[in-house]
């Protein structure tokens, strides 16, 4: 999803050794957090196959993690806490850097639509990929949001007794289950979208490797 709507100048240079598109800790932070929110999504479909929060919805086991219920456990745990962790580094940098405010920020629904319609009538540009457009600012920051949200549900399923406010803001324990069921289906759809837009601009997968 690394677009932009900005056109550089086509007389602009590439100057070498410049201040890279991506800094290494955000590289670093993306791709930790990437593989730690897979890990939770597969292996958390082989938990709800275990007890279905919708009897009618099964996750198929050949794309699920874990073998077992015990065994999906503890691939989710293991990947809780590195999610946790690199996320909140993730987050400081952002705002200690200011990079959260100037790369997501200012942000219009005016914006989103007109990007919105750029982007399906093939008028978006992909040309400087320093800068998001206005629907990948949504985009991420839905993204950023509903990981905090599925690590929050998630306490309250796992730790229901320990954290009574935290059940009751969610509605109760099965309430929990539900928001957490429906946020890593929201997860589920990002990842397909991004990987999607990825393709799409493949010099966005080398920015996010090499930074340039």
């Amino acid at each position: 999803m690394e677009t932009t709507t900005a056109q550089p100048p086509a007389s602009q240079p590439l100057v070498h050794g410049a201040r890279p598109i991506h800094p290494l800790w955000l590289r670093v932070t993306h791709w930790l957090n990437a593989f730690a929110a897979l890990i939770m999504m597969f292996s958390g479909w082989r938990i709800y196959d275990a007890s279905p929060v919708f009897p009618h919805i099964v996750i198929p086991t050949s794309i699920t993690l874990g073998g077992w219920l015990g065994g999906a456990l503890q691939w989710h745990f293991a990947a809780m806490w590195l999610l946790v962790f690199n996320g909140l580094v993730y987050l400081a940098l952002n705002i200690a850097s200011r990079r959260a405010f100037t790369k997501f920020f200012p942000l219009s629904p005016r914006a989103v639509f007109a990007d919105l319609r750029a982007a399906l009538t093939g008028h978006l540009s992909h040309a400087d990929l320093r800068h998001y457009n206005a629907v990948q600012k949504l985009a991420y920051l839905v993204a950023i949001a509903d990981l905090i949200v599925l690590v929050l549900s998630g306490l309250a399923i796992w730790k229901s007794v320990q954290f009574p406010l935290l059940r009751e803001l969610m509605g109760g324990y099965d309430n929990a289950r539900v928001v957490h069921f429906c946020a890593m289906s929201l997860l589920a759809a990002f990842v397909v979208v991004h990987v999607t837009m990825v393709a799409l601009v493949p010099r966005s997968l080398l920015t996010m490797l090499r930074g340039r």
